[in-house]
């Protein structure tokens, strides 16, 4: 509640027009309703929380012939009562003056949750004299509790110079500006403790984002290294007589040269899917889904050498509308999933097929699979399934679904109709020429 200050009226409230005839009793409830309205529509308005506080103990003052009206917040960590608005005492000490809830007359009413009524407060030994703060000529004081929930929020107080009586209506009265004020106040409260929550999660969320940053950067230069390392590598086997082995080593430095380009896409990937760079301005292009998914699978075959891989190509071709760079990365991360959560010898499937104007694509594998219940929380950044084990961040399916929505496709979990669960991801189809 701290934005910028709207501008708060500052003179009093029009009074009712009356029309002649009317009693006194009813011109009185006129007025009341009248002040009641102006004080909600106040509450509904104002931006700045200090001046719309200041205004209401202005209006509750004029309203109730008053010479003081002081309004107090209960902080419930502290258990002690701060002066948050006042009329006709030091408005310098606000926020400074506190009292415990045991204290006073003010932290009398907070604790037994009623109106305190007191003619004179010199005789009171209740009252709690604040030098520097209270004025030694007022004598009789009102003091009202403000509850929201059965929770009490603080408490409102009114003082005169003469001695007075408040009477049964201008106790209510009081009461009822007492509710609506602690209404206001835990509005305020609660918005203020969202903004906290947000800018909290907020905050969260770009620590995580730049440590996911500078680490994939930092994977970069080691990624080089190795690259070299193998370059090396493979100069050195160049010398050897063999020609099956120096062939043999030719094929295991272009695998090893492929598997580190893959390293560099997941880098990227992940880059994508932590900053949102890039994802407005993937392609949109026809390809071979069929084709790539084929290309794919020989590629990670090392990756899943453990599990039985069931690859089946379409008998038709299915070209797909989408960034294929991009759809590759994702059943990369689809099938590496796989090879970490998948057991040993348990089989793994890929597959492929058209259904009204998409091309979709899954993978399975023949274990419980994911529980239902995480089928839409395991898209998250940072989550993973429950009961999963296994190496994993919690970001490639973030990932996986970032770059499918920004090619304009999907990805969902669904039921594979043998006690598990497969991922499918689909892209729009160009239908068959």
């Amino acid at each position: 509640m701290t934005n910028q200050p709207a501008p708060m009226p500052t003179t009093a409230p029009a009074a009712p027009v009356v029309a002649p005839g009317v009693d006194e009793d009813t011109a009185r409830t006129l007025r009341e309703l009248a002040f009641l309205h102006e004080f909600a529509q106040l509450a509904t308005q104002a931006r700045d929380w200090d001046a719309l506080m200041l205004t209401l103990v202005e209006r509750t003052t004029e309203a109730l012939h008053v010479e003081v009206c002081s309004f107090y917040l209960l902080d419930h960590a502290t258990g002690r009562l701060t002066l948050a608005a006042t009329n006709g005492l030091d408005r310098d000490q606000v926020s400074r003056v506190s009292l415990a809830l045991d204290e006073g007359i003010t932290g009398a009413a907070a604790t037994t949750r009623r109106p305190i009524e007191v003619p004179d407060v010199r005789l009171d030994p209740r009252f709690k004299y604040l030098r520097g703060f209270d004025l030694a000529g007022l004598t009789s004081m009102l003091s009202v509790p403000l509850t929201w929930n059965d929770i009490v929020v603080g408490v409102l107080n009114v003082q005169t110079v003469a001695t007075r009586r408040f009477t049964p209506r201008e106790i209510n009265f009081l009461a009822t500006i007492a509710a609506l004020l602690a209404g206001i106040v835990e509005k305020g409260r609660l918005q203020r403790e969202q903004e906290r929550q947000l800018g909290e999660l907020q905050a969260l969320d770009e620590a995580r984002a730049e440590l996911l940053s500078v680490v994939t950067h930092e994977l970069r230069t080691p990624l080089s290294v190795v690259r070299a390392y193998v370059d090396l590598l493979a100069d050195a086997a160049g010398g050897l007589t063999d020609a099956p082995a120096r062939a043999s080593s030719e094929d295991w430095r272009n695998a090893a040269i492929d598997q580190i380009g893959r390293l560099d896409r997941l880098v990227d990937s992940i880059l994508v899917s932590v900053r949102g760079e890039g994802l407005g301005v993937l392609a949109r292009s026809p390809f071979d889904l069929g084709r790539t998914m084929g290309e794919t699978v020989e590629l990670l075959r090392p990756l899943l050498r453990y599990h039985r891989l069931r690859w089946d190509p379409p008998e038709e071709v299915l070209i797909a509308v989408g960034d294929e760079a991009r759809f590759r990365q994702v059943l990369e991360l689809l099938l590496e999933n796989e090879a970490k959560y998948a057991p040993r010898n348990w089989g793994v499937s890929v597959g492929a097929w058209r259904q009204v104007g998409e091309i979709r694509a899954y993978t399975t594998d023949d274990g419980p699979g994911v529980p239902a219940e995480d089928w839409e929380s395991v898209f998250e950044a940072f989550v993973r399934a429950t009961g999963r084990r296994g190496r994993g961040s919690g970001i490639g399916l973030y990932a996986a679904r970032r770059l499918m929505q920004a090619m304009g496709g999907r990805i969902w979990i669904e039921g594979n109709g043998f006690g598990g669960s497969r991922f499918v991801v689909a892209l729009p189809a160009v239908a068959p020429g």
